[in-house]
C-alpha cells in the first residue's frame, strides 16, 4: 500500500520585521534530541507545539512520535528549510510567527522546544497562564540558570509562585554544551513542566490568587509576619500558624507553593473583602 504524502501545512505570519534574539542554539545532537523526545512520552493522541523549530532536528523526530506538530518558527529561511525537511509528513504545521505573539490553543497540547534564552521568562510567563491555555505537560530546553529559579525551593517571584499554583515544575537532565550549535556559554537543562491533576488552588481563584502573588511578593526577603499582619487579625494569624506550622519569623520567600496556597484559601475563608490585597496599578492596567 503506497503511503499519500501531502506536503505540511504553513501558515504564514505577518511580515515584519524578524525579531533578532540571542542566545539561540539550535540541537543537533541526535542522542541529546532522542532522549528528550522519549522523555517527553508523546503518542498519537498527542498535539504537540515546539516553539522556535530552528533548523528543523527536534521537529523531524517530533512528527515521527505525536498525532500532529504546530512548528512555530519566524525567521524566513529557517522556516524554508522546515518546509524542506518535513515535505513527507502530513502531520506539522509550520507557522512563521514571533513565538511571543503565538496564541495557544485552549484545547490539550504539549510543548517540546529549545527555546532562545533570551526571551526564556516572556516565554514561560505566556505559555503557563492556567486559565487560557491548553498545556497539559511540557519538556523545554532552557538556561540551567532560569530553571534554578523556576524550581527553586525559595520563591521570590510572584509569576513562579502563581505558576506552581497550577503546574509541577521540576529540573531535568543537564544537557552537554556540544549539544548545540554554536555552544552555548551556560549549562542548559530540560525544565520538566506537567499540570497538576489537583491545582493547589481551585482555578476560578486564579485572577485573585495573582493579585495576592503580585502582593505578598513585593519584599520577598521581609518577614513573614509583615505580610501576614497586614490581612489577618492576631487571632486569626495564631490559628494560622498553627494549622500550617508557620514560623513567622522566616522570610517571605521560604514558603513553598503549598504553604502560600493554604495561607490563600484561609484568606478567602476568614477575611473579608474590602482588606484583601489590592491590584497594583500595573495590574489594573493590564486588565
Amino acid at each position: 500500500m503506497t503511503r499519500n504524502k501531502r506536503k505540511p501545512s504553513y501558515h504564514k505570519a505577518s511580515c515584519e520585521k524578524t525579531p533578532n534574539f540571542s542566545g539561540q542554539h539550535f540541537l543537533h545532537h541526535p542522542g541529546t534530541i532522542e532522549d528528550i523526545v522519549n522523555c517527553a512520552k508523546l503518542s498519537r493522541e498527542d498535539v504537540v507545539i515546539e516553539l522556535g523549530a530552528g533548523k528543523g532536528a527536534l521537529t523531524t523526530r517530533l512528527v515521527q512520535k505525536a498525532g500532529k506538530v504546530l512548528a512555530i518558527e519566524y525567521d524566513p529561511k529557517l522556516v524554508e528549510r522546515l518546509i524542506r525537511k518535513t515535505s513527507s509528513y502530513p502531520n506539522i504545521s509550520i507557522i512563521q510567527q514571533d513565538i511571543l505573539k503565538f496564541r495557544f490553543p485552549k484545547e490539550k497540547f504539549v510543548v517540546v522546544s529549545n527555546i532562545p534564552y533570551a526571551i526564556t521568562t516572556p516565554i514561560m510567563k505566556l505559555l503557563l497562564a492556567p486559565a487560557s491555555s491548553g498545556l497539559e505537560k511540557g519538556m523545554i530546553v532552557m538556561e540551567k540558570g532560569a530553571a534554578r529559579r523556576f524550581t527553586s525551593a525559595s520563591i521570590r517571584s510572584d509569576y513562579v509562585l502563581y505558576w506552581r499554583m497550577f503546574f509541577d515544575l521540576q529540573m531535568g537532565r543537564t544537557l552537554p554544551r556540544g549539544s548545540f550549535t554554536p555552544p552555548p556559554s551556560v549549562d542548559s537543562v530540560v525544565l520538566v513542566v506537567k499540570r497538576r491533576t489537583t491545582p493547589i488552588i481551585p482555578y476560578k481563584h486564579h485572577f485573585l490568587f495573582k493579585r495576592f502573588a503580585e502582593w505578598v511578593m513585593r519584599h520577598p526577603d521581609v518577614p513573614l509576619n509583615m505580610v501576614l499582619k497586614s490581612i489577618f487579625t492576631p487571632p486569626q494569624i495564631k490559628q494560622l500558624r498553627r494549622r500550617a506550622e508557620l514560623d513567622a519569623d522566616m522570610s517571605v520567600s521560604m514558603l513553598d507553593e503549598w504553604k502560600w496556597g493554604e495561607i490563600f484559601l484561609t484568606m478567602i475563608q476568614v477575611v473579608p473583602k474590602p482588606f484583601w490585597p489590592k491590584p497594583s496599578r500595573h495590574s489594573r492596567k493590564k486588565r
